[in-house]
């Protein structure tokens, strides 16, 4: 059970916490002779009118203005949104008490001399300011929280593939050495399988060196993809229908190991790719700030894809790891096709 998944009690608590240290606050500094009093007519009601104010500003600085703004870096925007929150605290609350409480009680919260426009305004900013502090400040902390059990989870799912990884290398000099000793014996009279031989090599060397480093080479992932397509079209002799096509340079990018490969494999594990009525496709496509890749297949089993094929929910949690919230991850099953796209800045 995490802290994230009760995110209510701490608001509850909070909550709480504001509301007694307010009124021992004020049963201290105003010098009120008994606790009773703030339950008597009307001051109950015209302290919930605040309160009211107070949690309204609170959730919709906590639900949208923080996320909308915070979450992005936008610190200008998210400062003239609290400005407006301060004008909104003290509309909600002149409502509350000069409206429909002094049509109840008769009684004005603010004295005549102080009920004008500015001095109302100013006099509610101070708890507007504290409504708006102490809901960043939560909001902040489940942030926090947030990205520290993501990077926990992409640890935990980083250290369970090294552990993978090193099961399934059984002496790679070894392998290297004799894949080196064929391309060798081969070059010369057959040069077309030695080519093959050194590509298979150098797709196995990136599988089993590359990948220990968090980013690679942009241009060396693109390679590896080509590589790993390109032994599919032997496998199928030339009858792999899939529309591979790269647009964009390369060069001078890096991106994190085994993030793109994850959506090609996909297309060749789930997906149709040796029917050309029904043709596959996978296209990348290199910005000058971002890139994106775009997969779409014919489904191959009965299964649902949707969850199942992409691995979706561990892609996820790696992504929002490494890019928070500036990246784009999209999917759909739709008449028996899979399509799957995903930006991401460079």
């Amino acid at each position: 059970m995490t802290v994230l998944q009760h995110r209510w009690r701490y608001h509850l608590l909070l909550a709480l916490l504001i509301i007694v240290m307010s009124t021992f606050g004020d049963y201290v500094y105003k010098h009120h002779n008994d606790w009773t009093d703030y339950f008597s007519s009307p001051l109950v009601l015209y302290t919930m009118a605040m309160y009211m104010s107070f949690f309204c500003v609170y959730a919709i600085n906590y639900k949208i203005l923080c996320p909308l703004m915070l979450s992005r870096k936008r610190i200008l925007l998210y400062l003239l949104g609290a400005v407006v929150l301060v004008f909104l605290f003290a509309g909600i609350r002149y409502f509350l008490e000069e409206i429909v409480l002094y049509s109840y009680t008769g009684i004005h919260n603010y004295g005549d001399d102080y009920r004008h426009f500015v001095y109302y305004v100013f006099d509610n900013s101070y708890y507007a300011s504290k409504s708006l502090l102490f809901s960043t400040a939560i909001y902040l902390f489940f942030r926090f929280v947030a990205h520290k059990e993501a990077i926990h989870q992409l640890m935990i799912e980083n250290k369970k593939a090294e552990l993978q990884l090193l099961k399934s290398q059984l002496g790679p000099h070894f392998l290297f050495n004799t894949l080196n000793s064929f391309y060798s014996d081969l070059i010369i009279d057959q040069p077309k399988i030695a080519s093959d031989i050194h590509r298979l090599s150098d797709l196995l060397r990136f599988v089993t060196y590359e990948t220990q480093y968090d980013t690679i080479p942009l241009e060396k992932d693109i390679k590896f993809i080509t590589d790993y397509i390109y032994f599919f079209e032997k496998r199928y002799e030339d009858n792999l229908a899939v529309d591979y096509t790269v647009e964009g340079d390369a060069i001078h990018h890096t991106i994190p190991t085994m993030l793109l490969i994850h959506f090609v494999e996909n297309v060749f594990k789930h997906g149709i790719v040796n029917d050309a009525s029904a043709r596959a496709m996978i296209k990348i496509t290199i910005h000058k700030d971002t890139i994106e890749i775009y997969t779409k297949n014919k489904v191959a089993t009965s299964e649902k894809y949707v969850k199942q094929g992409i691995g979706y929910t561990s892609i996820q949690r790696r992504l929002t790891a490494l890019y928070k919230n500036e990246y784009h991850l999209s999917r759909k099953e739709e008449n028996s096709y899979f399509e799957a796209s995903l930006k991401i800045p460079l």
